[in-house]
């Protein structure tokens, strides 16, 4: 873990077998990714659903999945917080075949959309309704048409649209965004 990013709990709660409610777990989270090597985002996988409407367990526990994936199960959810660093030089020269690899890596191969005229070489899209949320920092949303810099405590809901993050601010961005499997 970078010695900037702060760690953060994860609480994830039931109930004993008398129905009362209970602290199932209290640690940070325990799937945490860094995507691209030294320069590229965290992620931290913090919970998924494999069901809308979700299922309510009494004992609720982590459901493994094979490495990262960046959509949320079909018909499902996920909750996951993204620390992105400063946006070095080396994205401005990645290649659309770059971007498809990393996002290939993310569980997401289908999701890279850049071309040679993409307003930014990360530009990608899921059937997914995101909310997000920026907990610290600023960052860049890139749109087709335009661009907004978001800030601690925007919130930003994207309905399955083309975009990119950029962090020109100089200082680590952490959000947070809740997935929502989409059609």
């Amino acid at each position: 873990m970078n010695p900037q990013q702060k760690t953060f709990r994860r609480v994830v709660t039931g109930h004993d077998d008398k129905g009362n409610a209970i602290i199932l777990s209290d640690a940070p989270p325990v799937h945490t990714k860094l995507v691209g090597g030294p320069g590229g985002p965290t992620f931290f996988e913090v919970w998924h659903t494999r069901e809308t409407p979700a299922l309510i367990l009494a004992q609720p526990g982590d459901r493994d999945e094979d490495g990262l994936m960046l959509p949320p199960p079909k018909n499902g959810t996920r909750i996951r917080a993204i620390e992105f660093p400063p946006e070095g030089e080396e994205i401005g020269k990645l290649t659309a075949k770059d971007a498809a690899a990393k996002f290939k890596s993310m569980g997401g191969e289908d999701a890279a959309t850049a071309t040679g005229s993409a307003p930014h070489p990360l530009m990608h899209r899921t059937k997914t309704v995101d909310y997000g949320i920026v907990l610290e920092g600023e960052i860049t949303l890139v749109l087709d048409l335009g661009e907004t810099i978001l800030h601690a405590g925007d919130v930003v809901i994207q309905n399955g649209t083309n975009h990119a993050w950029a962090n020109r601010s100089g200082k680590i961005c952490r959000m947070v965004f809740v997935l929502i499997d989409g059609q």
